[in-house]
């Protein structure tokens, strides 16, 4: 074999640099949540000591949100990287897209704000739910009845039409890309959002279980985290959206009737 060619060369590159990218990104909010975690169910005197506020001012809300839209990207980001590397590598061939590394993080971008909007929603249910007595000051669901209710509602969810959907979507990114391919920056971007909401479709009642199991507890969002990854890329992920439904189904059964 030869020596690569310069195309060759910065294609290997550009698949580095959107690899390595992802990696950071995701290993940066894991940096900000783990610590948070550890502590919230510890002393709360280092990096969740400002959670033992006791009015939601604007500074609260907007720390809240933060916490929230971090925990997203940490989560979903993994997920989303087949997505980010082949729109990558189709980038790379076309005559006039430019920076395939632009454009992959102008789509990362898109994708990351749906979840910013997901992480305001999520923002102002805690702060309803805290006010209504819902959620403990660990932020957690105050009762059995409110956690199994909302894990019942995830286990139905992943029977419906509009989950399949949007599973097929995400387990499908060469198809996604084909059919909703878009060129320069703005265009990656548009994607973006277009995969984002398609994930968000899929992925938001399990998300929403954080209040079940407690939106800081450590065990319940790497299990979420890991969860989402065989959802979407593991051959059996089908199959695992139906068999956690059943499981979501009994065990919220089992939390409002017991």
């Amino acid at each position: 074999m030869g020596a690569p060619t310069v195309e060759e060369s910065r294609s290997t590159r550009d698949r580095l640099l959107i690899g390595a990218g992802i990696l950071a990104v995701t290993a940066l909010c894991w940096l900000w949540i783990v610590p948070m975690a550890r502590d919230m169910y510890g002393p709360m005197t280092g990096p969740s000591a400002w959670m033992m506020a006791a009015t939601w001012d604007l500074r609260y809300v907007l720390l809240i949100w933060a916490m929230w839209g971090v925990m997203m990207a940490g989560m979903m980001l993994p997920s989303a990287s087949p997505m980010l590397m082949l729109y990558g590598t189709m980038a790379r061939r076309g005559p006039s897209a430019g920076s395939a590394v632009a454009g992959v993080v102008a789509m990362a971008g898109g994708y990351l704000l749906v979840w910013l909007l997901f992480s305001a929603g999520a923002t102002l249910l805690q702060a309803v739910a805290s006010r209504l007595l819902l959620l403990t000051p660990m932020m957690e669901a105050a009762n059995p009845w409110a956690g199994g209710v909302l894990l019942f509602a995830a286990g139905l969810y992943q029977f419906t039409p509009l989950k399949a959907t949007c599973l097929r979507a995400c387990r499908s990114p060469l198809s996604f890309i084909m059919q909703r391919w878009r060129a320069g920056a703005l265009g990656a971007l548009r994607m973006g959002v277009a995969h984002g909401r398609y994930c968000l479709g899929c992925c938001w009642a399990l998300m929403l279980l954080l209040f079940a199991g407690g939106v800081m507890n450590l065990w319940v969002i790497t299990a979420l985290t890991a969860f989402v990854l065989v959802e979407k890329l593991a051959p059996f992920g089908v199959h695992s959206a139906r068999l956690a439904g059943v499981a979501l189904i009994g065990l919220g059964l089992w939390m409002v009737v017991g």
